[in-house]
């Protein structure tokens, strides 16, 4: 039957975001140990030619020796591990997301109407093809003469960059997909930053070493500006991937504001780190920083929500077949007496101020947009309510997958 495959189709989700999410964790794990190994390195009396500084570690029971080399050792080894996968991984399972939720689900989750009445073409033309001008912009700046060589300078402008895509973002999909785009973008620039440039470079500096010339330092430098950037942009990331969870984050009239902050909250945060391996002491006013930016952004989302897509959009076509369906009138009898405290513009609910992931459930148009999220959530599965505070039946339950198979196997015929 075909409303089988929204079941599955919510488990590939599932499935595809486990994968995301264990190939971030091993491509960040990486980088952060590679970057304190790196601030961590001390010279050596006995140090073999070449090598810059070397650490001692001790970790689950046994003693490691790294010894870096500034440019290359004098033999190159039978053995190289390449560290590229987890990044690799990491945009590939986040791209295929971004296409199961957003661009299949665009209607829903991408299109805000009251901002831009897109086709559903254009609204995903616009997400892929700003992934792509970003880098490109990101790549211009940091090859260029005028600020090329200067870190301060181009990370200012890095951040005057993220900073004008937040806003425009904001302005043409919903606030959830703005604000989970601004992470796409961001990552694009940190995975294209390993396949366009740290990895060609290396690859240059073993082809060198295997035909007996010695590698140019510059490709060593530029790999570690590239590599030093993402460092720096990881924890922005990884609250732009997770703010899709948080309404007070991306349903908010600042969110633009908020996600800019977090990306200098990542450069407070990392600079403690990086300054406590480098020196091994921290400066303890990146703390106060941090806190005092993350009460601002607080403060920002107490400010009226933003009058969303589901509040505001025309009913769609397949909206109104749900709302034809059998079954439609109680089901929306169900959804409005046992979830509408909640998911409202303003919630009933003790202690709630915005409603859950944003989703509105108080007008029959609004219930039929989100058919299939009721369907999954508190039809099929015991999702919704939380340990079913409001009480909702089992018969209520079989009603909701009555009516939504109901209108899925009428829009199949």
């Amino acid at each position: 039957m075909y409303y089988d495959f929204a079941i599955m189709w919510d488990w590939l989700a599932f499935a595809v975001r486990w994968l995301h999410v264990i190939t971030a964790m091993a491509w960040i794990g990486a980088s952060f140990y590679f970057i304190a190994l790196d601030l961590m390195l001390k010279p050596a009396d006995d140090m073999p030619e070449g090598a810059s500084g070397e650490e001692w570690e001790v970790h689950g029971g046994g003693f490691y020796h790294t010894t870096k080399y500034l440019v290359a050792p004098a033999r190159l080894p039978e053995h190289l591990t390449w560290h590229k996968w987890q990044s690799y991984m990491t945009w590939i399972s986040g791209a295929a997301l971004l296409a199961i939720v957003y661009w299949a689900g665009a209607e829903l989750y991408l299109i805000d109407r009251a901002k831009a009445d897109l086709a559903v073409w254009q609204a995903i033309a616009i997400s892929a093809g700003s992934l792509t001008i970003g880098w490109l912009i990101y790549d211009f700046l940091c090859k260029s003469k005028f600020i090329g060589d200067n870190m301060n300078g181009l990370m200012v402008l890095l951040f005057v960059l993220l900073v004008a895509m937040a806003w425009g973002y904001t302005q043409v999909f919903t606030g959830r997909a703005a604000l989970l785009h601004l992470g796409a973008f961001t990552a694009t620039i940190m995975t294209a930053n390993v396949f366009f440039i740290i990895m060609p470079n290396q690859r240059i500096v073993v082809a060198d070493l295997k035909a007996g010339r010695s590698p140019d330092p510059k490709y060593g430098k530029i790999a570690k500006q590239r590599s030093t950037h993402n460092n720096y942009l990881t924890l922005p990331v990884l609250f732009l991937m997770l703010s899709n969870h948080y309404p007070l984050a991306f349903a908010t009239e600042y969110n633009w504001i908020i996600a800019s902050l977090v990306f200098l909250m990542g450069v407070t945060i990392r600079h403690y780190f990086n300054t406590m391996h480098s020196t091994g002491k921290g400066p303890t006013w990146t703390w106060l920083a941090t806190v005092i930016l993350m009460v601002v952004m607080a403060w920002l989302s107490t400010n009226p929500t933003m009058s969303t897509s589901e509040a505001n959009a025309a009913v769609s076509k397949r909206t109104e077949q749900f709302m034809a369906a059998p079954g439609f009138e109680q089901a929306s009898i169900t959804v409005q007496g046992r979830c509408a405290m909640c998911h409202a513009e303003e919630p009933t609910w003790e202690g709630m101020i915005v409603p859950p992931n944003g989703v509105i459930l108080q007008t029959e148009e609004q219930i039929a947009r989100y058919a299939r999220e009721i369907y999954l959530q508190s039809g099929r599965s015991h999702a919704m309510p939380p340990g079913n505070v409001s009480g909702i039946t089992k018969d209520e339950r079989k009603g909701l997958v009555r009516w939504y198979e109901a209108a899925i196997s009428g829009n199949s015929q």
